[in-house]
C-alpha cells in the first residue's frame, strides 16, 4: 500500500526531446541564456535600487517586471536542465513539485500582462497628463498598483490550479516540456469541463484585458503626440513607449502562440517549444530592451563600465 501511493505521487515528466547529437549543444545554449537572463535582469535590478536617481514609479516597474522574468526563467530552465541528463522514462518529479511548478509558470504568465498593463498605466498618465504625474504617481498609487497586479494574478491562478488539484488521477506521465495546468488535469479519467470552461474564460479575461487596456492607452498616446507640437515631448514619449511596446509584442505573440498551437494536436512538438519559448525569449530581451533604449538606464550602465575600465588601467 506504501510503494502503491508513493508511486501514485511520483510522476513521469517528458522534459526537452533532444538528439543524443545535439544535447550538448543544447544543453550549453540553455545554461548560456539562463545566466545571461539572470545576470542582466539582476543587474538591472539592483543598478535602479542602488541608484537615487533611478528610483522613479516608471524604473521601479521595471523592476517588478526583472524580478518576474527571474521567477519564470528560474521555474522552468533550471528543471529542464537536470533532466537533460536522464533518459525520458527516467525524468521523475513528485506530484507536489510538479503542481509548484504549474502554479510558477502561471503566475509567471498572468503577473507579465498584469505589470505589464500598470507600465501603460504609467506611460499614460506620464505623457497624456504630465503636470499631475507627480500628484497620481505617488509612491502609494506604485505599491497599490504593484500589489494590485501580483495579487490579481496570484487569485486567478490560484483558482486554476485548484481546480486540477481536486480531480483525482489515472495517468502518471506528462507528455510536455515542464508542469502546466494542463498536464495537470489531463492525469485526471473524471469531468474536466469545469476546468475547460474556467481555463478558457481565464485566458479571454487575461488577454482581453490587457490587449484592451494597452492598445486603448497606446491610442490615447498617440492622439496626444499627433495634436501636439512639442518636439521634445514627442521624441520622450517615443522613447519609453518604444521599450515598453516592444516587450509587450515579444510577451504576447509568443504566449498566443502557445494557444493557437494548442488546436492543432498534430502541431504538439511546435506547441512544447513554443512553451518553452514564452519563458525563454522574453526573460532575455527584456533586460536588454530597457538597459539599451531608455538613456537614463543606458548612461548609469556607460558610466559604470566606464569606471571600471579606468580602475583596472590605473591600477
Amino acid at each position: 500500500m506504501e510503494n502503491q501511493t508513493l508511486n501514485a505521487d511520483i510522476l513521469i515528466l517528458e522534459g526537452l526531446t533532444v538528439s543524443p547529437q545535439s544535447f550538448l549543444l543544447t544543453f550549453v545554449f540553455l545554461l548560456l541564456i539562463y545566466i545571461f537572463i539572470m545576470v542582466s535582469n539582476l543587474g538591472l535590478l539592483v543598478l535602479i535600487i542602488t541608484d537615487r536617481s533611478l528610483q522613479q514609479p516608471m524604473y521601479i516597474l521595471f523592476c517588478n517586471m526583472s524580478i518576474n522574468d527571474v521567477f519564470g526563467a528560474t521555474t522552468i530552465i533550471p528543471r529542464l536542465l537536470r533532466d537533460l541528463f536522464h533518459p525520458i522514462e527516467e525524468r521523475y518529479i513528485r506530484y507536489a513539485d510538479c503542481v509548484l511548478q504549474a502554479f510558477c509558470a502561471h503566475l509567471n504568465a498572468g503577473a507579465s500582462h498584469t505589470v505589464l498593463m500598470i507600465m501603460a498605466f504609467d506611460r499614460y498618465i506620464a505623457i497624456c497628463n504630465p503636470l499631475r504625474y507627480a500628484a497620481i504617481m505617488t509612491n502609494q498609487m506604485v505599491g497599490a498598483l504593484v500589489t494590485a497586479a501580483w495579487a490579481v494574478a496570484f487569485l486567478m491562478v490560484a483558482i486554476l490550479v485548484g481546480l486540477s488539484v481536486r480531480l483525482s488521477r489515472c495517468r502518471r506521465a506528462l507528455l510536455h516540456p515542464f508542469c502546466d495546468n494542463a498536464s495537470l488535469f489531463k492525469l485526471s479519467c473524471e469531468s474536466i469541463i469545469a476546468n475547460q470552461v474556467y481555463g478558457l474564460g481565464y485566458t479571454v479575461v487575461l488577454l482581453g484585458s490587457s490587449l484592451g487596456s494597452v492598445a486603448l492607452t497606446y491610442l490615447k498616446i498617440a492622439v496626444v503626440c499627433l495634436s501636439s507640437k512639442n518636439k521634445s515631448l514627442n521624441g520622450r514619449a517615443l522613447q519609453t513607449c518604444c521599450s515598453h511596446l516592444a516587450a509587450y509584442v515579444i510577451m504576447f505573440v509568443s504566449g498566443s502562440a502557445i494557444i493557437v498551437l494548442h488546436r492543432f494536436p498534430h502541431l504538439s512538438d511546435h506547441r512544447k517549444m513554443a512553451s518553452i519559448l514564452f519563458h525563454v525569449v522574453p526573460p532575455a530581451m527584456n533586460a536588454v530592451i530597457y538597459g539599451l533604449q531608455i538613456k537614463a538606464v543606458r548612461q548609469k550602465i556607460v558610466v559604470m563600465f566606464t569606471r571600471n575600465t579606468v580602475g583596472e588601467m590605473t591600477q
